[in-house]
């Protein structure tokens, strides 16, 4: 009896958030919402810890989890996410954990490619990931990257930092073959310069940032271009985030007034 008990009441609970998910999507102006979203899925090992799985199950949750989050950002009108698969942060694991990581990166990119729905684009630093990674990188953006529908930023070896001295060096470099003197940039140097020159140049900023799992910093995430985002803090561990999480983070997004300083 007990077990049936325990059943209802998950199935109950399940309705309930469903109906409240509706009703909150129903009150959505989605004309008011965010049309770039960031998004650090964070949790996965203590999702996994939590539930007495393994790490590696732990991924393999988190990815999976990725198709509906882009099926809801269909649903709302959102024209850009960005996704924080592997910080280069991340790159210092023990070698028992971050080779199956990679691998399950290296598949949840694939299997966005071979959707058929969203364009991808690689976000990151090529030269700190193994070839194959790179390779696989590469095959996604060729197969995917000129479709209709929502562009999807893969951040993969990705580091804000990094993103800001990678653009600072290739800033120089093609001033230098310009023919322009280091005093002559310095001179002229502007904020629209170095944009220009990130990973995601030509996009627009992100209007939204969301970070699950209960922390509350960017660790680094689009740290240029966040600078007039607004950030939600989800306590939902990543492969334990639902519509209705995302659909609070749009509600609360409408309901500010963004200043820009002003």
């Amino acid at each position: 009896m007990g077990a049936i008990k325990s059943a209802m009441k998950n199935t109950l609970r399940r309705l309930a958030v469903r109906l409240y998910a509706r009703r909150v999507e129903g009150r959505l102006d989605t004309e008011r919402g965010p049309k770039h979203i960031g998004v650090i899925l964070d949790g996965n090992r203590r999702w996994a810890k939590a539930a007495g799985s393994t790490t590696r199950q732990g991924h393999e949750a988190g990815a999976a989890k990725i198709r509906e989050l882009l099926g809801w950002c269909e649903e709302t009108d959102v024209e850009v996410v960005t996704l924080w698969l592997l910080s280069t942060d991340n790159l210092n694991r023990a070698p028992e954990e971050l080779t199956p990581l990679l691998s399950i990166v290296e598949g949840a990119v694939r299997d966005l490619a071979e959707d058929g729905r969203w364009r991808v684009n690689h976000v990151g630093a090529l030269d700190v990931l193994p070839e194959r990674t790179r390779r696989v990188l590469a095959e996604a953006e060729e197969l995917a990257g000129n479709r209709e529908g929502i562009l999807v930023n893969v951040a993969v070896g990705y580091g804000g930092r990094q993103e800001i001295t990678d653009a600072v060096r290739s800033l120089l470099a093609k001033r230098a073959a310009d023919g322009q003197t280091l005093q002559e940039v310095a001179d002229s140097l502007g904020v629209e310069d170095i944009s220009e020159h990130l990973y995601t140049r030509g996009q627009p900023d992100p209007d939204l940032v969301i970070r699950t799992s209960g922390e509350q910093r960017l660790s680094g995430f689009m740290l240029w271009q966040s600078a007039h985002s607004e950030y939600y803090f989800c306590e939902a561990y990543w492969p334990a985030f639902r519509k209705v999480d995302f659909l609070r983070a749009l509600r609360d997004y409408a309901a500010r007034h963004r200043r820009y300083g002003i």
